[in-house]
C-alpha cells in the first residue's frame, strides 16, 4: 500500500524559499551602498540564519555566497535621475559660491574706490546718473568676461554725456 509510505521533505525546495525570505529580511534593514559594498557581512548574516533555521530539518548550511546585486531598470533610472539631480545641486551650489565670493570682491573693490575721492574724480564729470562704482565694476567685469570670448564686434552702451567728454578731449588735444 503506497497511502502508507512516507513522503520524502522537500527539504531542497523549502531551503530556496527559506533563503529568498531570508534575504529580503536582511536586505531590508540596509541601504544599497551597503548592500553593495557588504556582501561577505550579508552572506555570513545569511549563512547563520539559515542555519539556525533548516537544523531541526537535519540540513546544515555551509556557505551562503552573493554573487551579483541586480537591480531592476525602473530602479536603476530612478537612481540615475537622483544622481543627476544631485550633481546640479551641487554645481548650483558651487556656482552661488562662486558668485558669492566675486560679489565680496566687488563690494572690496568698491569700498577702496570709495574711500579713494581721486579715483572718482573722472567719474563726477559725468554726473553721479545713480551709478555706483560697485555697479561700474561689475560692468568692467562683465566686459571682460564678453571680450574673453570670440565676439567679433562689442558694443559699448554709454552714455551720450560721457561720449562728449571723450569729443571734447580729442578736439582739445588736436
Amino acid at each position: 500500500m503506497s497511502y502508507l509510505t512516507p513522503r520524502p521533505h522537500p527539504f531542497s525546495h523549502s531551503t530556496r524559499l527559506l533563503a529568498a525570505t531570508t534575504l529580503r529580511n536582511v536586505l531590508g534593514t540596509r541601504n544599497l551602498a551597503e548592500i553593495l559594498s557588504e556582501r561577505e557581512s550579508i552572506s555570513a548574516t545569511m549563512q547563520s540564519s539559515l542555519d539556525d533555521a533548516t537544523d531541526p530539518w537535519g540540513v546544515k548550511v555551509e556557505r551562503v555566497e552573493i554573487k551579483d546585486v541586480r537591480l531592476p531598470v525602473q530602479l536603476q533610472r530612478a537612481m540615475a535621475a537622483e544622481a543627476e539631480a544631485a550633481r546640479e545641486a551641487r554645481a548650483k551650489v558651487i556656482a552661488a559660491e562662486g558668485e558669492q565670493r566675486a560679489s565680496r570682491a566687488l563690494k572690496e573693490a568698491a569700498d577702496v574706490i570709495n574711500e579713494s575721492p581721486a579715483a572718482l574724480q573722472p567719474l563726477q564729470h559725468y554726473g553721479d546718473n545713480g551709478v555706483r562704482p560697485l555697479f561700474q565694476l561689475r560692468y568692467l567685469q562683465t566686459l571682460n568676461a564678453i571680450s574673453a570670448e570670440n565676439n567679433s564686434t562689442i558694443i559699448f552702451p554709454l552714455p551720450i554725456d560721457v561720449l562728449k567728454h571723450f569729443m571734447r578731449k580729442n578736439q582739445d588735444a588736436e
